[in-house]
Formats: structure tokens, C-alpha cells, sequence
């Protein structure tokens, strides 16, 4: 690694999540809710919340699950909620939009650029990955502004791009950060830094079993409780990719 420095940002969803980051010691969050659905823009009181830790917050932006071409009603939303995540302290956001072109998707530069005009640190979530020209538009990101890209590579998780996450890298240099992530673990994550990424991303998920149970009241069934699961982060497995990436020499 020849002493470069991997950052490590964890995204979480709750405030559980932000106590296990805070313990564990990684350089930021990103803050979301919804991982389930791919992430989902949070509420203010979380970021506050967040931001009241102490952690570095990147606050994502995305107002719904599904594709990355937003119509302009979304576009207002997501400048809105820039605005909203910087004024409730958080250090950056993190955002991504698509618009077609002639040979697929293209970067929404006009959302970035309005979305720049509000919080200057921004970084383009995994929607890069389903661009039809990313080394092209990791050249347009740069120009734009944009402070850091987190992307696959190209494959199904980081660890399977490892040549495209270096080339990445070297095409970026000192103008982009390129960000790995998808599917890190404390089994894959050195092997991940090695490519020369400025950072690498990881949820550091589990499935809990939540309680459930019927209300009554007078003998009426008032109403039940999700006796479904709900995905929380594992502190036992962001310790471990934490450990496995500081303990290879940085």
C-alpha cells in the first residue's frame, strides 16, 4: 500500500448504526434508511442525531427505490434535502442521477451541478455503475466538482473489479476519490485497498428478528406488531473489516 491511508465509511440506517460506527472507529458514515431497498433519503432528526456524534456524515440522497432518472418534481427534492442534511451539520451527501443517451445512461449533470451550488462536498453513489461510459464521466465528474465516486468496478462486488477499481483509480488520480464498494467484508476488504482506492464502503449488515405480538384490549384485537425481521449493523463484522484493513500495515 506503500503507506497510503484506506478510508473506511460505513453506511448505516439507525442510530444503533451510529453507535457501532462511532465505537468501531471508521472515518465517516454515510446515513441512509431503507439498505433493504438500496438506501433511502433520512429523516432530519437522524442527521441531527448522526451529526451530534461527532462522526463525519455524509447524508444520502435518494427519494426513492428504483432506477436514478429523476423527473423534476424529484430533482427539487433531492436539492431540498441537500440543503436540509447541511444545514443539520453533515459534512457532504452523497447522490447520483441519470439521463438517457444515445448509447445508455449518462450522468444528470444538472443535478449535480444544483446540488453542488448546496453542499460542497458530494459524492456520486453506485448509480456510476449502470453508466454506459464511466470512465468518460468519471472524467465529467471531476470537472463538475464531484469529491468522490463509490462503485463495484464494474462486477457484482468490488472484490471481483479488482484491475477495474485500480484503473479507476489511476485514471482519477488526485481529482476524484474512487470509493469501492459491494459486498466488502473483513475477509476481502486488504485485498479491495490493495487496488490503490482512496476508501472503501461497507454496511456491515445482519437480520434481526423483531418481536411481534397481538393488542387487545377488552377482549378486542386492537392490532398487531411487525413480527417480521429488520437489518440493523453487525458491530462484531464492521469491527472486523476495520481491523482486517488497519492491520496490513497503515
Amino acid at each position: 500500500m506503500g503507506g497510503m491511508v484506506t478510508a473506511v465509511e460505513l453506511a448505516v440506517q439507525d442510530v444503533a448504526g451510529v453507535r457501532v460506527a462511532r465505537a468501531v472507529g471508521v472515518d465517516r458514515i454515510e446515513l441512509c434508511t431503507g439498505l433493504a431497498l438500496g438506501g433511502l433519503t433520512p429523516s432530519v432528526a437522524l442527521v441531527e442525531r448522526a451529526v451530534a456524534s461527532g462522526l463525519g456524515v455524509h447524508v444520502l440522497l435518494r427519494p426513492r427505490a428504483g432506477g436514478f432518472d429523476y423527473d423534476a418534481d424529484e430533482r427539487a427534492l433531492i436539492v431540498a434535502d441537500a440543503r436540509a442534511a447541511v444545514a443539520a451539520g453533515a459534512a457532504g451527501v452523497v447522490v447520483g442521477g441519470t439521463v438517457a443517451g444515445p448509447s445508455g445512461w449518462a450522468v444528470d449533470e444538472a443535478l449535480l451541478r444544483a446540488v453542488l451550488e448546496v453542499a460542497g462536498q458530494v459524492t456520486v453513489h453506485r448509480a456510476f455503475d449502470v453508466l454506459a461510459d464511466p470512465e468518460r464521466a468519471l472524467e465529467r465528474l471531476a470537472e463538475i466538482g464531484v469529491r468522490r465516486v463509490l462503485t463495484t468496478g464494474g462486477g457484482a462486488r468490488a472484490v471481483d473489479s479488482l484491475a477495474a477499481l485500480a484503473r479507476l483509480q489511476q485514471l482519477a488520480g488526485d481529482e476524484v476519490e474512487i470509493m469501492a464498494g459491494g459486498g466488502i467484508g473483513p475477509e476481502n476488504v486488504a485485498r479491495v485497498a490493495a487496488t490503490g482506492v482512496a476508501a472503501v464502503h461497507a454496511s456491515a449488515k445482519r437480520r434481526v428478528a423483531a418481536a411481534g405480538g397481538r393488542v387487545q384490549a377488552g377482549g378486542l384485537v386492537l392490532g398487531s406488531a411487525d413480527t417480521g425481521e429488520y437489518e440493523t449493523t453487525d458491530e462484531a463484522l464492521a469491527r472486523g473489516i476495520v481491523t482486517a484493513l488497519r492491520g496490513v500495515g497503515q
